[in-house]
């Protein structure tokens, strides 16, 4: 199958699934649905790829696993984390009320915004298996590394949130444990370098610069949509001075050394 045919059933697959989510939201009051259903979404379209792929099956395997293994612990942790707690995250909650009578019709096209963008990320995965080189190379095994070592990074970032968060004396507090001593948005970091694993394996790829745009739109996202101004704007309102004082400290991305608070 070719690559553009992949890309309009993979779309028109996804697409369809949002719509079902969209009417979902509509049921239960929970927009923080799409944010499962994109993640899932890409593993899912992973898994069609390799299935579709003509070229060496052993990469298409390799990529695939490793996709979905990202994929599906980002949508199991989405899951636990904001829908079966009953609660809808405040960023739709806002988004609710700041479009008020227009909140589903403006929410259905969201959440096909978010299909879309399911799509453009995976294109990396199906740009990578369609490699026709008929053996594994340096590169494929450096870059499925890079992706597992990084679905590894992110989960050890989640739980120690979740252990800091879950004990009561910390409330109002700052989680500055493992790896949150290093960066302040380390899920973040990791969900980003995740997609440069990608970009390691198209090189040499024909059209493997099209793996970009992987890191370049979850940076976009992460930079300039929902995800770390929104993040901090939230903890500087929770937390005011703590906060203030670990912003002073520790970088905001990339781990690195924590600074000396300033006198």
């Amino acid at each position: 199958m070719s690559i553009l045919s992949q890309i309009a059933i993979g779309w028109a697959v996804v697409a369809v699934t949002m719509v079902l989510l969209w009417l979902l939201q509509r049921r239960t009051g929970d927009a923080g649905v799409v944010d499962v259903g994109w993640s899932a979404s890409i593993g899912c379209l992973a898994i069609f790829f390799a299935a579709t792929t003509d070229a060496y099956w052993l990469r298409s395997l390799l990529v695939m696993i490793v996709a979905s293994l990202w994929s599906f612990r980002l949508a199991s942790y989405l899951l636990r984390d904001r829908i079966l707690k009953g609660e809808e995250d405040a960023r739709y909650q806002f988004l609710r009320e700041y479009w008020g009578a227009k909140a589903d019709r403006n929410l259905f096209w969201f959440f096909q915004a978010q299909a879309l963008g399911a799509v453009l990320m995976a294109v990396p995965i199906l740009i990578v298996m369609h490699n026709p080189t008929p053996y594994l190379r340096m590169w494929d095994v450096l870059g499925a590394a890079i992706v597992a070592g990084s679905v590894l990074g992110e989960g050890v970032a989640d739980a120690q949130l979740a252990r800091f968060r879950g004990r009561s004396d910390n409330k109002g507090k700052t989680c500055r444990d493992g790896l949150w001593r290093y960066s302040r948005h380390p899920n973040y970091f990791f969900e980003w370098l995740h997609w440069w694993g990608y970009c390691v394996i198209a090189i040499g790829t024909p059209y493997g610069w099209l793996a970009l745009l992987g890191p370049a739109v979850m940076f976009l996202f992460l930079f300039r949509l929902t995800g770390i101004p929104y993040t901090e704007r939230q903890a500087l309102s929770r937390r005011g001075d703590d906060y203030r004082r670990y912003q002073r400290t520790t970088s905001v991305f990339i781990p690195w050394f924590p600074r000396e608070e300033p006198t």
